[in-house]
């Protein structure tokens, strides 16, 4: 993130309680131009709450919302225009096509004149896969289909933010590929992209920045590059364990067979101190944290798991 960057996203102290049920604490959030934002966390964690809130579908019970520099929900209807959603499944009528149900979004939208509706329109179902089936009705789409459809809506408007709550949800592997490869061209031309998921290695595989939530509190909030950047430790395979353990004593912090964790600033002058000593090195890296280890140091662990893509 950088100092030039303008704040896409960001909430103050944003609380939301349901009774005696605090669903979001007091989170901070900062998602600025460019970003590709994975919000990770378990499912009850408070990810649709904090997404509804940001758009002005919740209100908050405490703290502040500003989405494109503007106060939400005060300001929602002058925002919202600028952003494209797909929150908690598409929404559509199943009698009418795809096409015919996207004309009637981009109808209720700021853009004039039917020719350009009918432009944007067929656009949209050709960036999400759907040209030869838009003119379908909804009613006969399976569930990935439904799922484009809800993203074409998304990119109706050409939006300059891209709020996505599970937008692979319901896809197969190609079609997450393929969504995940429009969402980089999306941004590559300028979209900043929120997208909420559960799912480790959807976040993973392309976000640049990172906020994990667990049970309603923001435990993680970072770029992705330096949650996984070297720890200072460096993980060797040795031929000798017992011996490389002895001779590395206390900077040795954790071994498993015959590899050990190493706490080092300098893996080259590591290498040739077990070098020297006659011990033979198989193997040696630096130590890098996945997401993983990430989440699980951070996270309590519910029963709703945060999950990787089977």
């Amino acid at each position: 993130m950088t100092e030039s960057a303008s704040t896409v996203i960001r909430t103050q102290g944003l609380t939301k309680r349901f009774g005696g049920l605090v669903a979001v604490d007091k989170i901070d959030l900062e998602v600025v131009q460019g970003d590709i934002y994975g919000f990770l966390g378990a499912n009850g964690s408070g990810k649709t709450t904090t997404v509804r809130m940001l758009l002005g579908l919740v209100l908050p019970t405490a703290g502040s919302v500003e989405v494109l520099g503007a106060p939400i929900p005060k300001a929602a209807g002058r925002v919202l225009p600028h952003v494209g959603t797909l929150i908690e499944g598409p929404a559509a009528y199943g009698h009418l096509s795809g096409a015919a149900n996207l004309r009637l979004l981009d109808a209720s939208g700021p853009n004039p004149g039917r020719r350009d509706r009918n432009r944007r329109v067929e656009a949209a179902l050709e960036q999400v896969g759907l040209a030869a089936v838009g003119s379908r009705p909804v009613k006969a789409y399976s569930l990935g289909m439904r799922q484009r459809l809800g993203l074409a809506a998304a990119l109706l408007r050409q939006p300059k933010l891209l709020l996505l709550d599970e937008p692979t949800n319901g896809l197969d592997p190609q079609g997450i590929h393929e969504v995940r490869d429009l969402l980089l061209d999306l941004n590559a031309r300028g979209t900043t992209i929120f997208l909420s998921s559960h799912l480790l290695a959807e976040i993973e595989q392309f976000c640049t920045r990172i906020g994990v939530l667990d049970r309603g509190r923001l435990v993680v909030q970072d770029d992705l590059a330096t949650l996984k950047a070297p720890t200072g430790r460096s993980v060797v395979q040795v031929d000798r364990p017992d011996d490389a353990a002895s001779l590395l004593d206390d900077q040795v912090e954790a071994r498993t067979g015959d590899r050990l964790v190493v706490r080092t600033d300098d893996p080259a002058k590591l290498n040739r101190r077990l070098v020297e000593s006659g011990i033979g090195v198989i193997g040696l890296s630096p130590e890098r944290l996945t997401l993983e280890d990430v989440v699980l140091a951070r996270t309590s662990g519910t029963a709703d798991r945060v999950e990787r893509a089977s």
